[in-house]
């Protein structure tokens, strides 16, 4: 429970930082990595929409610049009346870093929240071994 609450912490702080002066919709993201690192990201909006960047990918980011590439647990949260899932693409750059097991937790501001895995977020999806050649 310790290592989810510092990952809620870290997620809401950086969620405050969040540049989304478009939408007014901030989000957050911690996750822990196996060597037991947190990385944050938060939501940086753009005024050409496409070229934004979603909290989960940032923290992603700051965890590969710190030189991981193991995501051990993630956290999302953001202002919603119910917690809110990672978008498409950002499902994808999750399995990327995280096994099928990975747990996901999504949480509101005011205090709700949903468990769930990489693998109920994004079943059947396009793994390396896919590009495998037989």
């Amino acid at each position: 429970m310790e290592d989810l609450m510092s990952l809620l912490e870290a997620a809401t702080a950086v969620r405050e930082n969040a540049y989304a002066p478009y939408s007014r919709f901030k989000v957050g993201a911690a996750l822990r990595t196996a060597s037991g690192a947190v990385h944050a990201g938060c939501n940086v909006e753009n005024v050409a929409y496409p070229e934004g960047t979603c909290a989960e990918a940032g923290a992603i980011a700051a965890m590969v610049a710190a030189g991981e590439t193991r995501i051990a647990e993630i956290l999302v949260i953001a202002d919603s009346p119910e917690p809110v899932p990672p978008c498409g693409g950002c499902r994808q750059k999750i399995a990327e870093f995280a096994g099928p097991e990975v747990p996901v937790t999504l949480c509101t501001i005011d205090g709700q929240s949903l468990r769930t895995s990489v693998a109920d977020l994004l079943p059947g999806s396009f793994r390396a071994a896919h590009m495998d050649r037989v």
